[in-house]
This record gives C-alpha cells, structure tokens and sequence, in this order.
C-alpha cells in the first residue's frame, strides 16, 4: 500500500531513506487546532471493531492524561499482545501547557483515525504536540527514524542580507540544540539573537529545538545535527523555517512564536566574521562526502560560537577595567553598579591561580561535573582554595555564571559557601571557593565504607545547618533567595564537618513581597524537585522546603531517593519512608551506622519535619525558620504529616 501525507501547503512529497519529507509554504498563521501534516504508514490495516481498534482507544484513554501529567510532557505506551500490539508516543512542545497538551494528544488520536482510515501506522503533528502509533515497535529506537519528517518555510524572504542572516540562524541553530541536547530534565532548548544593525523591523531571530526526553544528551544531538543539516537546502535566506520529526524538532522565526523568555541570548552577529551559506556544498544523500559535508558545516557554525564567547569574555574584562555596570540580563538578580563593585573586588590573576594549581595538574584534582573540572590549590597566603574551572562545553552559561558571582559576592553566613574571587581571562572562567576537605556529602553519605564518619551527632548537626543556611537565603538575608538545586552534593563539609550550601548558579532573587514565580526552564535534579516545580514550573521557598525535606531522608536513612528500592517493593526513598512511618516500622530503614549511638527520638522527629516538608500541597510546608525551631526544641508539637508528594502506593 502507498503511503498518505498531508499537510499545510499543496508541494510534492519526496520520500527519503527511513523516513517520508513533506515540504510546505506557510502561508497563514497556524491554529493549534489544525494538524500541521500527517503521515499513514503502509505495513496494514485493521477492521473495525477489532482487537487492534479497541487497543487503540484504550491507549487514547490513557496517553494524553499521562502526558499531560508528566513533567516533560511525553508518554509512551503499548497495549495488547501480537498481531494486535499498539505502539504508541506522544510529545508536546515544551512551553505547551499541561492542559493544552491533553487536549492535543486527544484530538491527535481521533484525527489521526479519521485521517489514516483503518491504517495500523499513523502519524500525525501539531502545533503543540505530536503523535504517533504503530503496530510496529518503533519505541526501542531513538535515532529520529522513526515516523516521518515534515520541513515547512515561510514564503518571505529575510530583508536582511542573506549571508549574515543565515550565519546568525546557523550559529543560533547549534547553540539552541546543544542547549536541548544538554538539559537532561526535558531535552528542550529557546534562544534568540540580536540582529537590530541588519533589520530595523525585525530586530531578532528566535529558535526552537526540542527531542523526546527518554533521549541521551548525544542520542538529540546526533538527531538535531541530521535534520539540521538539511537546513542549508531549504531555508537559505529564507525568514523562518522549521524541521518536525518525531524524535526531535527545530524551529526559527523572527518573531517570538514560543511561549516565556528565551533560555539563550546570542549577541549581535559581526558581518566579517558570518560565512556565506551558499558557498557551503550542499550534503549529499549518503556515503562519506555526506559526513565530511556536515562536519565541515558543524566546523563552520562552531568557529561562529566560539567567536561569539570569545567576544562576551572580552567584553566582561573590559567592563572590569572600566567599572562599568553589568548590563542587564534575562536572569533575575540585582543589577546596579555596585554589583559590578562587589564582582570586580573577586577579581584574580590568572597567572596566580595557574600557580596555586601547578597549572591545574592532575594531581590537584578534587573532580568533576557537567560544568567542568574543580581543583585544590594554595595562594601565596597558604589559604586553601578550591577552583572551579568550566569547560568550554559546559551547561553553566556566561548568564548562570554572572548570576552566581553576583549572589555568592552578597552572602555571608557560616552555612553558606564563601566565594573567594573569580577569574576571566583567556576564554577561562574560573570560579574560586573556600577549601571543603571533607568534598561534598553525598560522597560520604552514600559511601558504604565511608558513611560510619557520619555518626548521629554529625548528621544531626548538618540538618540543622542546612537548615540555618536556607533560614538565611528565604528570611533573614536582606535578598530573598530560592536555590532551587538543594541536593546531597551541592553540600560541602568542611573539616568540622560544618555543611556549606553551594552552587547558586540555578538561584533566583525575589522581591520581598514575591510569593511565587514559574519559569519554562525546569533545571535541577530530579528526587530534589518539588511537584509544582518538576509539573509546572512554579517555584518558591516552599519548593526549597521540599528538597530540605528529601535531604533530611536522606540524611537519616543513608539512602538516595533517586534510587529504587525493588527489594523493599517502594518505588522511591519517599514512599519507602512513608510506607515505614505508618506502619510504625521506620527503625528498620534508618542508617544502622547511626542506631546504635543515636537518640531514637531525636531521628523519629527528623523523620517527621522531613515527611512534613514533602508534602504535595506547598502551603502544608513549614517554613524554614519553623523548620529551625522545631529542631531545637524539645516541647514544640509537631502535625501529622500527609501522604508525600510523589509517593507510589503498592
């Protein structure tokens, strides 16, 4: 059976290897509600009534609920059992809302049967969402085959002159993927670039680029780079422009299409340094001179990049000899020029830190993370310090970094990490800590060999510091502070075992009067985050309450809540603690190095404050100075806690 496409516009369709290519002009703005393109497969058909039709309709009762209520907005899903298996997978854009969502996979389902009759393979995208089912098992594959690709471009050419032009789309389009191909919470990327000295009118080119979240980092870039490599032959000059397929997207325009701020900002683009697309060879359809055409490409586009960090580097030094103030940026926190004092005052040679280090040598490493390496070293007035040096690569962005620097210089108690001085020159960026000899908890907590160091007394007064440290960023610091990264190694221990929150590139500044904010970027760790964060967005100091909460669990169990306990039969450390507490059974998970040496009291009510602040409906968290009182008194009563958040019932 031939295939059937359809989509908005009235061009051929090419089929391509592994996938069918649908070519449109846009020539009106799309609705939500009107399918961009649909694609029926040929492998069968079904009758009606049949064990393959009612496989169907139980998964359209199921998929756009659980869409919806997941945080990356994704679900797949298989019912029934051979020759009547239904595959099937569903993924909505990541600033649709949840209830948009569930609407869209729900009307994908009914179009997709009215559009592909009977067919057992039907694909279908929208605005806000795509869909896909099968009876063929396309979900153990992630290499972006699977399904069909639909390219649509506008019609008006970019008033702009077409060889700057299409270096800034190229240089945004890397730049927006690596980003999605790096945020590991939902594989979704926004980002725009200045562009006002080329057009007036349309000062800015916004992108999209999107991959299934089940995806690894390198799985969406190898996706990305393939259907951006067919840009160069569709979209030259062209104003906007976008590639759909159903394991990953991407999408220009020059107008803001998505919905929130964008997650990455590319400065102005200099003419000298943009290439022409044209002179680019366009990729041939297979074999080697195919990979060389995109390698020579990605070279190409990564020079542009590299320009452009170069450039923001040379700008921050600069401002840095001229006392200038920072300019104002998308992330929230305070910006006047004595910020730009208190920065400036942190600044160091790099040359002194190159020698404190013995030129970050090997052997001075403490470790390392997705923003880089961290290394031990010793300044000429033998203070210990520790050097975080991000990699070229890393997720932490010149915003992320500026937004620490600014927070960190402003902070001063004994449980929060003293930030010694920062250094940017050279393409470095180097961020200088106090020295933590005892490193981060989670490597002493989770160690069976090494968590006996950590007796009842210790723990219990890293609870209580972590507790004091939080008190300070939400109420009684003149800034309002929500972290939003609480986890078990983003504290560091000194040699006192005294705890030190760090890592305040995530951290948000509220007004004084500010309850709440909610933000398209859902960045942090999963088992930490909040539900109204991790669903929706939606922070708060009560979304940090929930991460204490988790920590204290951990603290006083020795287990990690991001891992399954199949031999106990809970599906996490939360509904294990749960399942225990109303049992009345919890001695039996606490830390056996601690019971033995511990009040059994003073761990019951630990127990208790964390439950407490788990709970799913923030306003039944307490605060974090009630959290501190409730620590330290022995005749404050506390509530019964509710069923946790999160919390899977057997």
């Amino acid at each position: 059976m031939a295939s059937h496409h359809r989509g908005r516009g009235h061009l051929p369709c090419y089929l391509v290897p592994a996938a069918a290519l649908l070519i449109a002009f846009i020539l009106t703005p799309l609705s939500a509600g009107d399918p961009l393109g649909h694609f029926c497969g040929n492998s069968a058909n079904f009758t009606a009534n049949s064990t393959y039709q009612t496989n169907i309709r139980l998964l359209h009762a199921t998929l756009p609920k659980n869409a919806s209520s997941s945080p990356n907005l994704f679900a797949t899903g298989t019912v029934g059992t051979l020759p009547d298996m239904v595959y099937a997978l569903a993924l909505c854009r990541g600033d649709t809302s949840a209830a948009s969502c569930g609407e869209c996979v729900a009307t994908a389902f009914q179009d997709a049967q009215q559009l592909c009759l009977y067919n057992k393979d039907a694909t279908i995208f929208y605005e806000p969402c795509a869909l896909r089912f099968s009876n063929q098992n396309f979900l153990s594959s992630t290499d972006g085959g699977s399904g069909s690709t639909l390219i649509l471009t506008s019609s008006r050419n970019a008033s702009a002159p077409a060889k700057v032009f299409d270096a800034a789309v190229g240089a945004l389009i890397h730049a927006t993927a690596d980003y999605a191909a790096a945020n590991s919470s939902r594989r979704f990327g926004t980002g725009e670039v200045d562009f006002g000295n080329f057009d007036k009118i349309n000062p800015k080119i916004y992108g999209l680029a999107q991959c299934t979240p089940d995806m690894a980092p390198d799985d969406c870039r190898a996706c990305l780079q393939g259907i951006i490599a067919m840009m160069p032959n569709y979209f030259s000059g062209k104003s906007g422009g976008r590639v759909i397929s159903l394991r990953c997207s991407y999408r220009y325009e020059q107008y803001p299409f998505f919905n929130g701020p964008s997650l990455l900002q590319l400065p102005e683009p200099s003419p000298a340094l943009a290439p022409a697309p044209a002179n680019v060879t366009p990729l041939p359809a297979r074999g080697d001179s195919k990979r060389n055409g995109a390698a020579r490409i990605l070279a190409i586009t990564q020079s542009i990049v590299a320009a452009i960090l170069a450039s923001i580097v040379v700008c921050l030094c600069l401002r840095r000899k001229k006392s200038k103030p920072v300019q104002k940026a998308s992330v929230s926190y305070p910006n006047n020029p004595e910020d730009t004092q208190s920065i400036d005052s942190l600044m160091l040679d790099l040359s002194a830190l190159r020698a404190a280090t013995d030129n970050f040598d090997e052997s001075n490493k403490l470790g390392e993370g997705g923003f880089g390496m961290v290394y031990k070293g010793i300044l000429p007035s033998d203070e210990q310090i520790a050097v975080k040096r991000l990699s070229q690569s890393s997720r932490q962005g010149i915003e992320e970094l500026k937004n620490e620097l600014v927070l960190v210089a402003k902070l001063q108690h004994k449980n929060l990490m003293r930030l010694v001085g920062v250094c940017l020159e050279e393409n470095e960026k180097l961020l200088v800590y106090e020295y933590m000899p005892n490193k981060s908890l989670d490597t002493i907590l989770f160690d069976p060999e090494r968590s006996s160091q950590l007796d009842w007394g210790k723990r219990f007064r890293i609870v209580n510091g972590i507790a004091r440290g939080l008190q300070y960023l939400h109420e009684d610091s003149q800034l309002k502070i929500i972290h939003r990264d609480l986890k078990a190694s983003n504290v560091l221990l000194d040699s006192e075992f005294i705890p030190k929150i760090s890592d305040f590139g995530l951290a948000r500044l509220f007004d004084s009067d500010q309850s709440q904010d909610v933000t398209n970027r859902v960045a942090g760790t999963y088992g930490y985050m909040a539900p109204e964060y991790a669903m929706r967005g939606t922070y708060s100091i009560k979304s940090d309450v929930f991460s204490f909460g988790v920590l204290i669990l951990e603290i006083v169990t020795g287990r990690r809540n991001t891992v399954a306990f199949d031999s106990e039969k809970s599906a996490d450390l939360l509904s294990l603690v749960w399942e225990h507490w109303t049992k009345g059974t919890i001695v039996e998970i606490m830390d056996l190095s601690t019971t033995s040496h511990s009040p059994g009291d003073q761990m019951l009510k630990c127990i208790q404050i964390g439950l407490l602040c788990v709970q799913e409906d923030p306003a039944d968290r307490p605060l974090m100075s009630v959290v501190t009182v409730m620590l330290s008194s022995n005749t404050v009563s506390l509530e019964a806690p509710s069923r946790p958040a999160f919390c899977i019932q057997k």
